[in-house]
């Protein structure tokens, strides 16, 4: 391991005043069995460590950094608007153009409103969706995350369509009554709910291509079987592109799989790298939110300056030609190399990735298509990989449930890099096993 001695001492010293010692779960390094390294500087594919260890970076501050960190067009964007001042709790011209610029790319989104995260995005989307339908029920899927609102933090139920729990201590049992968790890339289970709770449900909501536990490909028929049923019962579809929203296609997943929402979620990019969530949809749906509509949301830094310019500068740049081709080209080499290094010395190991953004499995299954396969990976296998990967200055995501990212800054070097770190550790790997 590299020395971590200024890391060790920030976290002892953050713990006595931050639950955890962190400002978000997964930063705490504990599903790795290890201390979270604190982060100084960021530049292009590369992170740097209090210790000055160098790390390439295929977390990307989970997502939003697609250009790299502190990419030199963006940060001199957000500098020009932060001169006249961080906030105004007042409408911009920069908010209009990166709706416009949205809209452009994510055509299903004919009116939206901007938010301070994907969570606050989600749950507008949801009280939307209940608001024009007049129901309370809702569907999301097993694994699937929608920031920390209570009606989203649910655990699935007993069995198939059935009611979810509170899967967080303070969330109230008749608050989640109204949550149906089913398991993803299930269709029986969709329909059967559907059947059951005929005229009931306001909406469905799912990543559509997830990325909290880890990243799960639909099936196509999936996808398209929701948006049959949600026109049959009159239920409005919500895709949560918060993760997925530029980074896998310029249009999305939406893009990618020729399906319209009803209510399109995102951030991370949207906001290149700064606090930032979009909810938007059809326009009759969209208009039934105040101060048009009865339906309210609200936020003070709700279109922040210096966020917004930090999108529209993001998305300029990635809208240029061949951005997403070059992106996965360049993703699929690294995933294949890291696919082949392990088949070499018998470790099992699954791979997906699409756009830029991938995740990988410990598990002889080649099919991964929901929580319930991500949860029978080898997470032993998982830690000793994380961490001899983190020694060797690769910086995957400290989870087995966590998808990765590419940046458009990592080059060649840094993936033969990562595969050449990767082959050493599998050797390492495969000498453990072959021991037990």
């Amino acid at each position: 391991m590299r020395k971590n001695n200024n890391s060790k001492k920030a976290f002892l010293d953050s713990s006595k005043i931050i639950p955890g010692g962190v400002n978000s779960p997964v930063r705490a390094f504990k599903s790795v069995n290890s201390l979270p390294v604190f982060i100084k500087k960021g530049k292009g594919a590369y992170i740097y460590d209090l210790d000055d260890n160098k790390y390439i970076d295929y977390i990307g501050s989970w997502g939003p950094m697609i250009l790299g960190h502190a990419n030199e067009t963006v940060i001199k964007s957000i500098e020009k608007v932060i001169k006249n001042s961080t906030s105004f709790g007042a409408p911009t011209l920069l908010e209009t153009k990166l709706a416009k610029l949205i809209k452009k790319n994510f055509p299903s989104m004919e009116k939206m409103r901007m938010t301070s995260s994907g969570t606050e995005a989600t749950m507008s989307a949801i009280r939307l969706a209940r608001g024009v339908t007049n129901r309370d029920k809702i569907i999301k899927f097993e694994g699937c995350y929608h920031g920390h609102v209570d009606s989203l933090l649910v655990k699935a139920g007993s069995g198939s369509a059935t009611f979810g729990v509170p899967s967080s201590p303070g969330i109230p049992k008749d608050l989640t009554k109204h949550t149906f968790t089913l398991k993803y890339n299930n269709i029986d289970d969709l329909e059967k709910c559907f059947i059951k709770n005929a005229n009931k449900i306001a909406c469905v909501i799912i990543e559509p291509i997830a990325g909290n536990m880890n990243c799960v490909i639909p099936n196509k028929k999936f996808i398209k079987k929701i948006r049959t049923l949600c026109n049959k019962y009159n239920s409005l579809l919500i895709f949560d592109e918060v993760m997925t929203g530029f980074r896998v296609a310029k249009g999305g997943a939406q893009e990618i799989y020729k399906t319209k929402p009803d209510i399109t979620t995102l951030g991370k990019i949207v906001g290149g790298g700064m606090p930032v969530g979009v909810f938007g949809g059809k326009k009759k749906y969209m208009d039934q939110v105040s101060p048009v509509g009865p339906i309210y949301h609200a936020g003070t830094l709700s279109g922040n300056p210096a966020a917004m310019s930090a999108g529209i500068k993001t998305i300029e740049i990635l809208s240029r030609k061949n951005f997403h081709k070059n992106l996965e080209k360049k993703l699929s080499i690294l995933m294949l190399g890291l696919k082949k290094s392990a088949d070499k010395y018998n470790i099992p190991f699954q791979i997906n990735y699409v756009g830029g953004m991938f995740g990988f499995f410990f598990t002889e299954k080649n099919n991964i298509e929901n929580f319930e396969d991500v949860n029978n990976c080898n997470e032993k296998i998982f830690q000793i990989f994380f961490n001899l990967m983190l020694g060797k200055g690769i910086y995957f995501a400290p989870s087995s449930f966590e998808a990765g990212f590419i940046s458009s800054s990592h080059t060649m070097k840094d993936i033969n890099l990562t595969i050449k770190a990767a082959e050493e550790s599998f050797k390492i790997l495969s000498n453990y096993l072959n021991s037990k």
